[in-house]
Formats: structure tokens, sequence, C-alpha cells
């Protein structure tokens, strides 16, 4: 029988993070994907043979989940060279874009098919028979209109194929992958899991434990407020927005463009200039360094008073709320401008992430400890193999 391993999967606007097996193994990819052909040119073999797999994925996919089914792409680092990449773009749903699925089915194919797997899953002639126990979310806009349904079902019950083309280490392998179980979680109350308990679903933050709280999480593409009351999801005050980064991320990269002449591959490119710890905020032009602080600010700081805004009407609605966690990748993004407006305004109780990988990984942490969680919970509830006809027949008689 083949064996069933567990997969925690954040597909974040920028990037995609996932956790695999027992804290195993992580990947991060950067979500962007492009349309391509079969044989797409390399430099010589051996250069290819040089390159690691997640710097060259490069897949065609078979899955009835897929709107256009059966076509190529290159994912990730690949795909940001190409012409015609795409991002998600603001406003879209999460639970209905081909580009959320390319990106969750990739990332599974590449831990299937690494070899340090390969007494997991079965394989023969090159394919691999991948099962997994799937732990991911969506914003919490989606899932209060119920989208998380669908999203859930079109996983389960089918075998989405993903087969490697032109990949490094990986060429001409192909995955089946399954699910025995898919958990869908609201982004909200992920968090609120990742800030007071461990990975054993022990409490470590027990003065967070009966607090009121608000978690503002800042996406990509959406922003979830969410408002904790008697340890859970309050669902009638937690709101959803369509207010993410990657507007502002775009509209840098497009006036740095236009100002400099400097294209840049893709929104996690503008991220790094945002937060590196050594020449934030500058690029190179003609090899001469460059600062692009104006042009950063005034974008970022115009998002930043949209997302007080939306923290100021919440906090009204909910007086008795004690602090606010600003989380995401976005929060990183505008730590700086919110803790400054937050200082001459109103001067709310809020706090920020120090350490911005936990603020970026939250919510892949989050799904790891929720689905652990329940495999162990379904492994101890799976019932009793029943006795045969003929033993509980010589039970009797005894």
């Amino acid at each position: 029988m083949t064996k069933s391993r567990i997969a925690a999967i954040d597909v974040g606007n920028d990037s995609l993070k996932g956790i695999f097996g027992k804290l195993e193994a992580e990947l991060n990819i950067p979500n962007v994907i492009a349309q391509d052909i079969e044989d797409r040119p390399v430099i010589g073999i051996e250069e290819l043979d040089k390159q690691e797999s997640i710097d060259g994925i490069h897949i065609r996919l078979h899955s009835p989940a897929l709107r256009d089914n059966n076509s190529i792409y290159r994912v990730g680092n690949l795909a940001a060279k190409s012409g015609n990449s795409t991002e998600l773009d603001p406003g879209s749903n999460k639970s209905e874009e081909d580009q959320t699925l390319v990106m969750l089915f990739a990332a599974l194919a590449l831990d299937a098919a690494n070899e340090e797997n390969s007494e997991v899953f079965k394989r023969k002639d090159n394919v691999i028979e991948a099962t997994y126990t799937l732990g991911t979310g969506l914003p919490l806009r989606e899932v209060k209109e119920g989208k998380d349904v669908g999203y859930r079902s079109q996983l389960l019950g089918s075998v989405h194929q993903v087969e490697f083309l032109v990949t490094p280490k990986y060429q001409g392998i192909k995955v089946n992958i399954k699910f025995d179980e898919v958990k869908v979680y609201p982004e909200g109350f992920a968090a609120f899991i990742n800030l007071v308990m461990d990975n054993d679903l022990n409490v470590i933050n027990k003065e967070l434990i009966d607090k009121q709280i608000l978690i503002q999480d800042i996406g990509g593409l959406s922003t979830d407020v969410a408002v904790i009351k008697n340890r859970k999801v309050d669902d009638d005050k937690a709101q959803g927005f369509n207010l993410g980064v990657s507007e502002s991320l775009d509209a840098i990269r497009e006036e740095i463009y236009a100002r400099h002449e400097v294209e840049l591959d893709s929104r996690m490119d503008v991220v790094d200039i945002l937060t590196r710890k050594n020449d934030r905020n500058h690029i190179m032009v003609r090899g001469s360094r460059t600062n692009v602080h104006d042009i950063v600010d005034r974008i970022l700081l115009d998002l930043a008073k949209k997302q007080y805004r939306h923290l100021r009407n919440t906090w009204a609605r909910n007086s008795q709320t004690e602090i606010c966690y600003f989380i995401g990748g976005g929060s990183i993004v505008l730590k700086d401008y919110l803790k400054t407006l937050n200082n001459s305004l109103d001067g709310y109780n809020i706090d920020f992430f120090e350490d911005e990988k936990e603020s970026v990984w939250m919510m892949a942490n989050a799904y790891y400890k929720l689905i652990t969680d329940f495999a162990k919970k379904n492994q101890k509830e799976e019932p009793k193999a029943q006795p045969k006809a003929e033993e509980k027949a010589t039970a009797k008689t005894k």
C-alpha cells in the first residue's frame, strides 16, 4: 500500500512555501509561471546537470482540476526569466486560478521526485505514485464565501500528473499525485494557531490564549483581519479585503523601469530590494548603485495609509481588542510605514514579528501543525481490523 506523506503548503502571492514530511524538507518557489514549449532550449546538457531542480522547473500538467489542462509551464525562477510570465492578478480568487494549482502540483512533484523520498512512494519505470495528506489555506474572504469547498473537492478524488520535461535531475519522471485528505484552513485561524501553539499543539503563549486580539494578515492579493475571541475566530467580525501589496510592488517595478530602464523579473525581486539587510532600496543602474527610496516611500506610504484605515475601522467595531499582530509578507514591507503612522496618529497596541522568516512562513507552519495533528488523530481513530467470519465462529465454540 502506498504511504501518505504530510504536506503543508501556503501558495502565497509572491512565493509558495511548503513543508513536507516530519519537518524534513522546505520549499520556497517564486509564484511565477509561464506557458512554454516542450523542448525549451538549454546551453548544453552539462549545464543542465549542474543546475538545481528548483531553478529549472519545466513541466507538463494533466489534471481535471485545471481549466487549461495538458499545458506546459515554466515555474518559479525559470518562469521569471521568460517574456510571457504571469503572476496572480489583484482582485483574483486564489481558489479559482489555475496558477495556484500549477504551483501546488509543481511543489508536490518536486518533493515526490526527490531521491531522499524514494522509500516513501512507489516508483516504477520513472513513474512515481505519490499520495499526500495536504494542509493548505485560503483567504478568509474566500472561505466565508464557501470557495474552500470547491477548491478541496477538485483536489480530492482525482489523479493529478506532473511530467518533468527539461528539468535538471528529474527529466523524464512522471509523478501521479493523489490526496487521501485535504484540509483547507482560513488563513486568520491558522495564524492564531501559530501564535499560541508549538508544533505539538501545546500552548506556548498563555498570555494570549484568552485575550481578544486582531491579526491583520497582509498578503499579495488580499488582507485578512481575524478577530480572535474566546480562543476562536469570530466569523461575523472577521473581515477580508481585496487589498494586498501586489499592485504596489508592480507600481514600483514599473516606475523603476520607466525612470531607470532597469527591468526586474518578478515581485520577489522588488521585495528583495525593499527588505534586504544591505543596500535596501537601492538598485544597480548601468553598474552604479542607485537609490530608489523616493519611489518606494511614496507608493508604500499610500498603501500603508489604506491598511491603517482598515485597522482603525476594525478596532472601532471591536473596542475591547487588546493587541493587533501584523503578519504576512506584506507586513514586512510595510512595517516601518505602519509604525510611523501609528506613532503619529492613534497609538494602537500593535506588534510585528522581528523574525522575518517567521512572519513569511507563519501560514505554512500553521498548516503543518494543523495537518500533522489531524493525521495523528486519524491514525488513532482508525478502527481495528474486524476478525474474519471463520475466526468469529471459532471463538464462539471455545
